[in-house]
């Protein structure tokens, strides 16, 4: 999320939207139930109010119930906790921040072959502009 735009987090506000962009949408007591530790209803429903005054989350009603659902869409949320890692973990370094990905990860031939597909696109669409 652009901090610009999205106030910090709490460490509970953060847990429920990771439920929320898992799920892509949820209700309350969807939400509730994926959490850890879960509080209480009235707790989960005060921090999705919270999430809404923030402008992080927003919310249908479907019936009598309201389903829930972020505010800004997966890959841009994605796009910018990504780059918020880089910058605070590897000094802004992608190659540090990939490096330190394929020394820690268990990854499989297929997923060694997608990398490889991905840097040889970057490369042609960086030789094309």
């Amino acid at each position: 999320m652009d901090e610009s735009l999205h106030p910090e987090l709490s460490r509970r506000e953060r847990q429920i939207m990771t439920v929320v962009y898992r799920e892509e949408r949820a209700t309350a007591e969807e939400i509730r139930s994926a959490l850890p530790d879960p509080p209480s209803n009235s707790a989960v429903r005060a921090t999705i109010r919270i999430l809404e005054d923030k402008g992080v989350l927003t919310h249908e009603k479907e019936g009598r119930t309201h389903v829930y659902y972020p505010t800004t869409p997966p890959d841009e949320a994605a796009q910018s906790a990504l780059e918020q890692l880089k910058q605070t973990f590897f000094e802004g370094s992608a190659s540090k921040a990939v490096s330190t990905l394929l020394s820690s990860a268990d990854l499989s031939e297929e997923e060694l072959d997608e990398i490889s597909r991905l840097i040889n696109r970057a490369r042609s669409q960086d030789n094309s502009s």
